[in-house]
């Protein structure tokens, strides 16, 4: 699916538009279910088999399994449903941010308080290429 769009430029931004939400749609679909105790007993019982449920692809099948936060981002996951799978974890947010920005919490919890990621050379994408 060819996402064109302007903002995909900016790094470390991953733009949940409609395509993403095309993409995304069952994997999704899959973290909403995870609203239901039930389902959440059910799901860590046998992750692999309750994922047979959802017509995702492989590499969404296996971001979740491997709770590649990003990759999940990238392939259509948005970060409120990601959420869900974070929370049935035991994960908070700002454990799941740090985890994605490869920082431990305490440092990413510095970074915020200290203003976030400096935009010097973080501009785009294409200055990086430019770089040379």
């Amino acid at each position: 699916m060819p996402i064109n769009a302007a903002y995909e430029d900016i790094p470390g931004t991953v733009v949940f538009d409609m395509d993403r939400a095309r993409q995304g749609y069952h994997l999704n679909m899959f973290c909403m279910t995870l609203m239901k105790p039930e389902n959440r007993v059910a799901f860590k019982a046998n992750e692999a088999e309750y994922l047979k449920q959802f017509p995702m692809t492989e590499a969404q099948a296996k971001a979740i399994l491997s709770r590649d936060w990003n990759a999940m981002i990238n392939l259509g996951g948005n970060i409120y449903f990601t959420g869900k799978l974070a929370a049935t974890d035991g994960l908070s947010f700002q454990q799941v941010a740090a985890k994605m920005s490869a920082n431990s919490q305490e440092e990413y919890l510095q970074m915020m308080l200290a203003g976030g990621r400096s935009v010097e050379g973080n501009r785009s994408k294409s200055e990086w290429k430019n770089r040379g």
